[in-house]
């Protein structure tokens, strides 16, 4: 019989949607095959502690971690592994747990899906779940994604960038660009957030001078984009080199827009999969959806979420989410069970589609030189 492989599950983090990565970690962590996989959980406080040991959801749940030890991964792959931090009279040491055969982030937001954890998992030389570097960081910044989609030919909804020196020091002058950008309403987004934390729809002025308040409490990047009358249409893909779409599903939301709150908290949102619309409407998103993915250079996985104009009946793509959501009501895992693929089966052929792309990785030269 084949060994285990020892799996590291990492979730919450020093972001606003500390919350829902604890959900979604509890939705994966119930899914994954114990007679396949050591699984050891890793949990981040929203300070920023990392934290292993029994219980670790649970207590990051509680928000108590008193009696947990500290976990570290070290970025130099010759003392490759978990480590348990402890504290003593003569200072912390490091002990290690277990080696890592591949890393599962279940990380939404900053400093989980931005690329940073993806730069410490590079340096240490550790197989893990998603995208790389260079895909998690294009496609966490919003604005920087639209550059990325407007250099290969794809939809997306007009929108202006702010910074929040600018909102704080010149409020009138951003509000003048982005009333000519469109009438309202408008849409106020931190550049660098999932989940719609810190998200405005904007009907007046008053309402886009909260909402570029609030937005730069999240970042230091605003995105202002014009209002559509639109449908939502999400779709979800997995792959590396060849990535495959599923189903379309849509999103009902049960208030003006997808908010937190309808996504997490009031539980009244219908998700309707697969959503209705025309075969050819469903074969464009699909489409769209595989050229952002690869053009971001994305793997494992990623969620792409659309608008379908009301009015026109013009596809746009709006973002794509490389850590998407793995909650109880989330799309993700939804669409592919409706394309035939089951939960636990997507989170087999994820921790497969990590280990795969770090084999990939290996095969590269990293030295130069004669004889090399």
């Amino acid at each position: 019989m084949a060994s285990k492989i020892d799996l590291v599950v990492i979730f919450g983090g020093r972001s606003g949607e500390h919350a829902v990565s604890l959900r979604s970690a509890r939705s994966v962590l119930s899914v994954i095959d114990t007679t396949r996989y050591n699984i050891h959980q890793v949990g981040i406080t929203s300070s920023g502690r990392w934290v292993t040991g029994a219980n670790v959801l649970e207590a990051l749940e509680q928000n108590d971690i008193s009696h947990l030890p500290g976990a570290a991964i070290l970025g130099d792959p010759s003392r490759p592994g978990l480590f348990q931090v402890t504290s003593s009279p003569d200072g912390e040491k490091l002990t290690w747990i277990t080696k890592m055969d591949v890393v599962f982030p279940v990380l939404h937001g900053t400093y989980g899906e931005d690329g940073t954890l993806q730069g410490l998992l590079e340096m240490a030389d550790v197989a893990y779940v998603g995208a790389g570097v260079l895909g998690s960081s294009a496609a966490m910044d919003k604005a920087l994604f639209k550059d990325v989609l407007r250099a290969n030919g794809i939809p997306m909804v007009p929108y202006i960038l702010a910074t929040r020196v600018e909102v704080e020091n010149d409020l009138p002058a951003i509000i003048k660009a982005a009333e000519k950008l469109s009438r309202y309403p408008l849409f106020v987004k931190p550049a660098n957030m999932g989940s719609s934390v810190g998200v405005s729809k904007c009907r007046n002025r008053s309402d886009l001078q909260e909402g570029l308040i609030d937005a730069a409490r999240y970042d230091r990047r605003i995105l202002i984009e014009m209002g559509v009358n639109a449908r939502e249409i999400e779709v979800s893909v997995l792959g590396n080199d060849r990535p495959q779409a599923s189903v379309p599903g849509e999103i009902n939301p049960n208030a003006d827009f997808y908010s937190y709150a309808a996504k997490y908290l009031d539980d009244k949102s219908d998700l309707l999969i697969p959503a209705a619309i025309s075969s050819d409407q469903t074969a464009r998103i699909q489409q769209l959806a595989i050229k952002a993915y690869q053009a971001a250079d994305c793997a494992g996985m990623a969620r792409a979420d659309f608008f379908l104009d009301n009015d026109t009946g013009e596809i746009y793509l709006n973002e794509i989410n490389t850590i998407p959501g793995f909650t109880s009501i989330s799309m993700y895992p939804k669409l592919w069970e409706a394309s035939g693929l089951t939960y636990p089966r997507l989170v087999d052929r994820l921790i497969e589609l990590g280990m795969d792309r770090k084999a990939e990785r290996d095969r590269t030269v990293r030295t130069y030189g004669r004889g090399s």
